[in-house]
């Protein structure tokens, strides 16, 4: 059997309620991984952005931590079986997350907890590659014309099962038009608009063209209700 090797920058490991997308209110696991190059503007985990080595800690250090910061420690997927035990989390949904979690090879992660019992989701901005197991749901957050300067792939919005799309004004539906133009995603992926910052404006704008298009509205449920 192949040995369980590879090391991920682990920023946040937490239980709470999915506050996002087709799993809203599921209880679930959020790993939350070091390292996003992408640099929107909007962000609202921008200290996950850089993985400095001067900032990685120990395990229990990383999971103590009482604010957002850029410490980061590295673990191997048995390491973080072990820990959702040691940390009594009793939810079997898990979401990987970041920063952008599809800049690393997701494989051997989501074999081994697939294996234990637990489903796996994925939450990308769709600019690198993924390297996920067949089972995981993907969820696309396509980040458009971003000061990283990284573009949308083709394969990922293909891959995609739900491509979750942030909107503030009728410029970003139409960006989202085009992109499904450009790369068409599969024919039995769920679309949903995310209002950007719960703004009335956006939030009266994504629920319009929802009912229009037919497609999924997203509000960020965790955000009202005050939680991770």
């Amino acid at each position: 059997m192949k040995p369980i090797t590879t090391l991920y920058p682990v920023n946040e490991l937490f239980e709470t309620i999915q506050g996002e997308g087709v799993f809203t209110g599921t209880p679930a696991i959020f790993l939350r991984l070091q390292g996003c190059p992408v640099g929107c503007p909007w962000c609202d985990t921008q200290h996950t952005w850089e993985k400095s080595a001067d900032k990685q800690v120990d395990a229990q250090t990383m999971l103590t931590k009482t604010s957002a910061t850029a410490e980061w420690a590295e673990l191997t997927a048995l390491q973080l079986l072990a820990l959702f035990t040691e940390q009594g989390f009793s939810a079997r949904h898990v979401v990987i997350t970041g920063g952008e979690p599809a800049m690393f090879d997701l494989q051997e992660l989501g074999e081994t907890l697939e294996k234990a019992g637990y489903q796996l989701q994925i939450e990308t901005s769709g600019t690198f590659a993924l390297q996920v197991t067949a089972d995981t749901w993907v969820t696309v957050s396509p980040k458009l014309d971003m000061p990283g300067g990284y573009l949308v792939r083709p394969d990922c919005m293909q891959r995609a099962n739900e491509i979750k799309h942030p909107v503030a004004m009728q410029k970003h539906i139409d960006a989202l038009d085009n992109l499904l133009q450009r790369c068409p995603p599969r024919s039995d992926a769920i679309i949903a608009l995310q209002p950007i910052s719960q703004r009335p404006r956006a939030t009266q704008l994504a629920i319009t063209t929802c009912i229009k298009r037919n497609w999924r509205l997203s509000v960020q449920l965790h955000k009202y209700l005050n939680i991770e």
